[in-house]
């Protein structure tokens, strides 16, 4: 043990660790403990363990080359598939979805660890291919790898997460040095076929989604329809983050209108997370997590553009994508802008797999950190 820490002091500065960083994390993971706490005391205790957890896998990763790690990418992406296939014959069916495993001691959901090895996959696929980039075999390759991840996923059915990793997946091939010309041809066809797919998918006995996906789409669109139905959790959402006006109505209230005891909002302690922050918290407090979540992105992009090589700035680039889609996609579902689709707010919604998994992204930007001045 002594000869590891003396040979981690031999390759890496201590100035050079991006304590800035880990301080955000570590900011916005309190401020996550203390509003789950609020939206259901009984699990805090597990998301201070889960946060635990996290800054040690984070401090470890940290300490490991990113490009030995980079070196197993094809075993990392034959595990990321067993775990998959797993889920699919042996996981746990909780509210009719499939999306975790019962390991005794936890259930993991898989799903979150796929987002983490597929950014490390392809910053090892592309930087090898940097040169090939736009070659139309490398796109159907990339293409033809995620594919499996995708279908799995999304016959969990975990709609939310299958729309995650595509955007990860199309944000890398673009860090990657996709063309503009072939990012414009894609977006021509792309943008109108999503907008028939939307209108087909709204239609009595459309084959694209199942019931409740559909129900949540018309919600969405016709909100004063579903009030009841489909439409109450974000309705709910919305009137308790209106509610907290400027400074919020206080941490942990007790009063009987609040949107967590008044059974407003099933598991607020997750998906509408931001929903307690809104309403305990108020605008401040909202701007604040809005803030921590952009600084800690702006902080990984930073990093990535001093990373030694192609691979460094992929992972940079990707976990800070992976951040902000999945900030992005929960705020919108909170606020009605976005039909609702359950997915975590990075560092701050209650799930053990999910907060670790974030620290284990964070960890490996703080190693790219560490390596420009490397035996220097």
């Amino acid at each position: 043990m002594k000869f590891i820490f003396q040979n981690i002091r031999q390759r890496y500065h201590l100035k050079d660790y991006k304590f800035g960083l880990a301080a955000l994390v570590t900011a916005i993971s309190i401020i996550g403990i203390f509003v789950v706490g609020s939206a259901q005391a009984a699990v805090q205790g597990k998301q201070i363990a889960g946060v635990i957890l996290g800054t040690i896998v984070m401090i470890v990763i940290s300490l490991i080359d990113y490009e030995w790690v980079l070196n197993l990418y094809w075993p990392l992406y034959g595990l990321n598939l067993i775990l998959l296939l797993a889920v699919r014959f042996f996981g746990e069916k909780v509210n009719g979805a499939t999306r975790w495993l019962d390991l005794g001691f936890v259930q993991f959901q898989p799903s979150d660890l796929t987002k983490i090895i597929t950014i490390l996959f392809f910053a090892k696929f592309l930087m090898e291919r940097k040169q090939k980039i736009n070659n139309k075999m490398t796109i159907i390759q990339a293409v033809a790898l995620i594919f499996p991840s995708l279908f799995l996923i999304y016959k969990q059915p975990n709609l939310s997460n299958t729309i995650c990793l595509a955007a990860l997946f199309c944000i890398m091939l673009y860090m990657g040095g996709l063309s503009y010309k072939f990012i414009g041809t894609v977006l021509a066809i792309v943008i109108p076929a999503s907008i028939l797919l939307l209108a087909a998918a709204v239609q009595p006995n459309q084959p694209f989604l199942k019931g409740y996906q559909q129900k949540r789409i018309l919600a969405w669109l016709e909100p004063e329809k579903y009030a009841t139905d489909e439409a109450y959790q974000q309705i709910n959402s919305v009137m308790a983050i209106g509610s907290g006006m400027l400074t919020g109505k206080g941490y942990n209230n007790n009063t009987t209108t609040s949107v967590k005891n008044g059974n407003f909002i099933s598991e607020p302690q997750t998906d509408f997370i931001f929903a307690i922050v809104g309403e305990e918290l108020g605008f401040v407090g909202c701007c604040i997590v809005i803030i921590l979540l952009l600084l800690i992105v702006i902080d990984c992009i930073l990093i990535g553009t001093k990373a030694k090589d192609t691979g460094g700035k992929l992972i940079c680039g990707g976990v800070a994508t992976l951040i902000a889609i999945q900030t992005f996609i929960n705020i919108s579902v909170a606020t009605q802008m976005f039909p609702n689709t359950g997915i975590s707010l990075p560092f701050v919604s209650y799930g053990l797999t999910s907060i670790v998994c974030f620290y284990m992204g964070i960890g490996f930007v703080l190693n790219v950190g560490l390596q420009p001045n490397k035996y220097q």
